[in-house]
């Protein structure tokens, strides 16, 4: 039933090539949308989701844990307010491709240095726009979020069932590792900039009172930013170097970063750090795939989400405090509440589905979230989580830990 609804699906759309369109989005099952090419010419496979969010695009595409996805955004208007060398969360970008619903206008925001599009070409992601994106996103609400092909070019004619093969053919993100891909190469220091303010840009932070080490699975440069705001000194390392290079740095706590792929496949190398740390009594800090991680290492077990949650206004209830925080969320994993270990307290939960969104262990300063306390793009609700986290290093400050 499925192989016919598949040939169905590229039947409907034989005539694609007859039709004025340079670019088309080829899902799994055979289903087309044909539109108009943005960004960099070529061919891109990974898994489509959607972003509910109606700013920061620039921070959202540049974000690593979308490696290997391809973003399909719900607000129609993506791209008016153009791109600046300021807004970026990765050096590299690695998210596959974009999806947006109307045609972009011209840039009108007085920190906008480049088109959207020219931003795309230079970074190499291949878009697509001028189609019904909500008719995708309920396709993604209801059926999951599918494998799917971006192909752009001038003067091409598409070959339907071959792009559908290479579709099909993609391995997905459930036991994909991306964190050793993302990873920075080379441990290096924070170079002490503090969150972006209107009128001064990038302050330098020249206190340094705490020492954090950083993690990275795919960390975004805000959360290094806040950490600055709080007059920490930031050590990042890579996703797979040894406790014992951690130790001698002396830190007075661990962040576990957010980053891509599947964190069962991570869990292999990053576990076995992760417990040692905890033996250790080091406070520790995660943040989506970090918390994941974490689950991971106090004995919970994860799964792949149906669609995951993503976007900038999603409710989350704060069970210690009893109130609500609007978050920002970028995640397609979860901590399984089944047989949840009973050293771990469910500190947060979503007001959407009820999945777990943070934890923290009973008797020790570690703690997690699922989302996004950097707020970049999104909501400051959850920025005291950073507070406690640094209330946490400074108690243990004057202890010797090593």
């Amino acid at each position: 039933m499925y192989l016919k609804q598949i040939a169905q699906n590229i039947n409907s759309n034989k005539n694609l090539n007859k039709i004025d369109s340079n670019a088309i989005l080829v899902l799994q099952n055979g289903k087309i949308f044909k539109g108009i090419g943005l960004g960099y010419q070529g061919t891109v496979t990974g898994e489509v989701c959607f972003n509910t969010s109606i700013t920061g695009y620039q921070e959202i595409i540049s974000d690593p844990s979308y490696a290997e996805q391809i973003i399909n955004f719900t607000f129609p208007h993506v791209g008016n307010v153009g791109s600046n060398k300021e807004d970026h969360e990765s050096d590299i970008i690695w998210t596959k491709g974009v999806i947006i619903n109307t045609e972009i206008t011209d840039p009108s925001n007085y920190r906008s240095l480049k088109h959207l599009d020219l931003w795309l070409k230079a970074n190499k992601i291949v878009g697509i726009t001028g189609l019904d994106t909500r008719n995708l996103t309920n396709l993604i609400r209801d059926k999951g979020a599918p494998k799917g092909t971006i192909s752009y070019f001038n003067n091409v004619n598409f070959n339907i069932k071959k792009l559908v093969r290479a579709t099909q053919k993609w391995s997905g993100l459930k036991n994909l590792d991306l964190a050793k891909k993302v990873t920075t190469k080379k441990n290096y220091i924070w170079k002490d900039l503090k969150t972006w303010k209107k009128g001064k840009g990038f302050v330098k932070n020249k206190k340094k009172s705490l020492h954090v080490v950083a993690i990275d699975y795919g960390i975004k440069k805000n959360i290094l930013r806040y950490f600055s705001d709080f007059n920490c000194k930031v050590t990042i390392v890579s996703c797979k170097t040894k406790v014992d290079d951690i130790l001698r740095l002396k830190p007075n706590g661990v962040f576990l970063s957010n980053g891509p792929g599947d964190p069962a496949a991570t869990g292999k190398y990053a576990i076995p750090v992760i417990k040692k740390f905890i033996q250790k009594n080091l406070p520790i800090f995660g943040i989506c795939l970090g918390h994941q991680l974490l689950g991971l290492a106090l004995g919970a077990k994860t799964k792949k989400m149906n669609l995951g949650h993503r976007g900038a206004n999603h409710p989350v209830k704060n069970l210690i405090k009893g109130n609500v925080e609007i978050t920002s969320q970028n995640h397609g994993f979860e901590i399984i509440k089944k047989n949840l270990p009973k050293n771990i307290q469910v500190t947060h939960q979503s007001l959407f589905d009820n999945s777990i969104e943070g934890i923290k262990l009973k008797s020790k300063p570690i703690f997690s979230v699922q989302y996004h306390p950097e707020s970049n793009p999104g909501p400051q609700d959850s920025v005291y989580l950073f507070e406690d986290f640094i209330k946490s290093m400074k108690k243990n400050a004057k202890k010797k830990r090593y």
